[in-house]
């Protein structure tokens, strides 16, 4: 459960700027992953404030245009899908969050970091399991970074209208994986996660046998 106290407990020491960072988007087949780090001042309380897999995109939506407006920082940073073919994904995901802080224009004096990994960074940084539902500076940072990347979807979607983006956000649904085994991949899939065209190919031949056979009879 959030907890608006919890950023409170590293306020030690002269620590005055604690910032929240996490990201969005290390499982899916296509896109960036996308990192926001965000600073929220000293009693700042933003109703509804969450997980963002635990609200609504509409919430989502209404919650990112407040903490734009509360935030006394944030930042909204990504790694492409060449670079997570190249160095994997965690380590994409901890470049793309150290870029998020490196474009604050409030240096933090601390960085909470959702997950358990919290190396390379130049400030301290503190690993927070869960972080994105225990602390409002990660939760924060979570919502920024799922809005952020959830437009990015919409428009690929418009530029690759073949594989539906604006619908599973780039995730490897069935109707993604077939289509992407039907049309080929397209230049944001990332090459590092298509090892299932090769591996389920008998499954995805069922698949389009399906869809062609629903297609022909005007399902």
């Amino acid at each position: 459960m959030l907890d608006y106290s919890f950023d409170d407990q590293f306020k030690i020491d002269g620590v005055k700027y604690v910032c929240g960072t996490d990201e969005a988007g290390r499982g899916p087949l296509a896109g960036p992953v996308v990192a926001a780090a965000c600073i929220l001042p000293d009693g700042a309380v933003i109703e509804g404030l969450d997980d963002s897999k635990k609200l609504s995109e509409k919430k989502r939506e209404k919650l990112f245009s407040e903490i734009c407006e509360k935030a006394l920082s944030y930042s909204i940073a990504l790694s492409t899908p060449e670079e997570i073919d190249t160095i994997n994904i965690l380590e994409a995901s901890l470049r793309a969050m150290r870029r998020s802080i490196e474009g604050l224009s409030v240096e933090p004096d601390i960085v909470l970091v959702d997950g358990n990994i919290n190396r390379g960074f130049k400030q301290k940084a503190v690993a927070v399991v869960g972080g994105d539902a225990l602390s409002q500076s990660i939760a924060a940072a979570s919502i920024l970074a799922k809005v952020t990347r959830d437009r990015l979807c919409e428009e690929l979607d418009e530029k690759y209208p073949l594989y539906n983006f604006k619908k599973h956000k780039g995730y490897p649904t069935k109707a993604h994986k077939l289509a992407v085994y039907e049309y080929g991949p397209c230049p944001e899939h990332r090459r590092s996660f298509l090892s299932f065209l090769e591996r389920d190919r008998e499954k995805l031949e069922g698949w389009l046998a399906e869809k062609r056979e629903k297609e022909e009879n005007g399902l």
